[in-house]
């Protein structure tokens, strides 16, 4: 009987899966543990293996289409057995625990597994990462040309980005690319290459033709398809907009002491942790301590019931290529400064190298959104829903500012609160903001 393939649930906040890529076609043989696509979840980009061995009898769906979880998107059988035409929907087989469980394992091993030089074996279909997959995809590399050297020749993003750096060396643009601008009779001296190092790739030459063939006026307007990761933000962020009425409370902070008290502490916790104290982890550990005290504005509104967190769990967005990432750090309130430097230094690395565990994105109870690398003194950030409160944090700037009478110039830096008003009043926000400022302003507190 064949069996059904469903889209796993990969986390809690999980509804939908978007389909990136499928590794089989429809009639090809398929083998327990080989990858047969890859989805792109509310928080990561996975690979899923088969479950089954046969043949791959279905697919449902393409590329880029989003699909509810549990809901079935194929089917493994014996060849010429019959499955329906149309997607039953739901399947009545899915096991969430143990996919979600299955695919944490798998990313585990792949982060753990040490890096040993293996040669593709010529005629063996080549085993890769999801993010050498997308790359090789990107700059119409065949990875069976590629040498990997991961654990069975597994190729990874930098086997994919030697062998572009190397082909570079004698084409300025893929093979594939050429071919169709030839045929197209498309300049490509007027295109420049989205791919590694300006490489020109199919898309370019895609987006060529169609700028020539539209009917409007000629223009410098590109015009792009969000998908993927950009996809879900888009989806999300006006989920929380449409749906939270927000309010946005803004605070000056008076940061001398703690300039001080990182200029103290910076030999002590480099020595430590071979690490540099940011500004970040300080406050990091203020918003912790008084997030402690305010369980209201640690709360998470889910299904129209407030749930009053007792861990602190804070969320630190990342700029990320094409998107944003929100790594946690758990149990803020019980960690030193040390051990916050390590921890935020660390995810913030791998949420940029999209290396994240499925657990590094899940349970925060509340984000900080930093910009003050930027010129930004104050923005409205956008509650990371379920949560029901985010911080922005701008940048730090000397300014005159009245102490006891007199003007002092004094570095200052403005925190923005955005709350969600159907479980926070302003009054408690606005005590919430008030002590951290009064934490921020006497930071030693921190080492108590």
């Amino acid at each position: 009987m064949a069996k059904e393939i469903f889209m796993p649930k990969l986390s809690s906040t999980m509804e939908t899966g978007t389909l990136l890529e499928w590794f089989k076609e429809e009639g090809d043989t398929v083998e327990i543990g080989e990858p047969l696509f890859e989805i792109l979840t509310d928080k990561i980009n996975i690979e899923v293996e088969a479950y089954d061995d046969g043949i791959l009898l279905k697919r449902y769906f393409d590329t880029d289409d989003q699909v509810p979880v549990n809901h079935v998107i194929g089917y493994i059988g014996q060849a010429n057995e019959q499955v329906p035409a149309e997607s039953p929907g739901e399947s009545g087989e899915s096991n969430e625990s143990n996919e979600q469980a299955l695919q944490e394992e798998t990313v585990a091993e792949e982060a753990e597994r040490p890096l040993v030089a293996v040669s593709v074996i010529s005629g063996e279909k080549p085993r890769a990462t999801p993010a050498a997959r997308r790359m090789a995809k990107t700059n119409q590399v065949e990875l069976t040309a590629i040498a990997g050297s991961g654990p069975n020749g597994r190729v990874h993003v930098k086997d994919v980005n030697e062998y572009v750096n190397e082909d570079q060396a004698h084409s300025k643009i893929t093979p594939l690319a050429n071919k169709i601008a030839k045929h197209e009779n498309v300049d490509i001296t007027t295109i420049s290459g989205s791919g590694l190092n300006g490489k020109i790739v199919k898309q370019d030459i895609s987006a060529a033709i169609q700028e020539k063939s539209t009917k409007a006026p000629a223009s410098s307007q590109k015009r792009r398809k969000i998908g993927g990761m950009r996809k879900v933000i888009s989806d999300r962020m006006s989920q929380s907009a449409f749906t939270a009425p927000h309010v946005t409370l803004t605070s000056e902070i008076d940061t001398t002491k703690v300039k001080e008290l990182r200029v103290q502490l910076l030999p002590i916790v480099e020595k430590q942790t071979g690490m540099r104290l940011s500004y970040t982890e300080v406050i990091i550990k203020a918003v912790g301590l008084v997030l402690s005290r305010f369980p209201a504005v640690n709360a998470s509104f889910i299904n129209d019931e407030i749930i009053y967190n007792d861990a602190v769990h804070i969320g630190l967005a990342v700029a990320v290529p094409d998107g944003l990432m929100v790594p946690v750090l758990k149990d803020v309130n019980q960690k030193g400064l040390a051990d916050l430097t390590m921890e935020a230094k660390e995810i913030g690395k791998r949420a940029r190298e999209q290396k994240l565990l499925p657990d590094q994105l899940k349970g925060s109870t509340f984000t900080i959104s930093n910009l003050g690398m930027y010129a930004i003194d104050a923005f409205t950030p956008i509650i990371n829903q379920p949560e029901t409160a985010i911080l922005g944090v701008g940048r730090m700037l000397e300014k005159p500012v009245v102490i006891k009478g007199e003007i002092e110039v004094r570095p200052m830096m403005t925190l923005s609160l955005s709350f969600d008003h159907r479980v926070i009043d302003g009054a408690p926000a606005a005590e919430f903001l008030t002590e951290l400022k009064r934490v921020l302003e006497n930071p030693f507190e921190l080492l108590v």
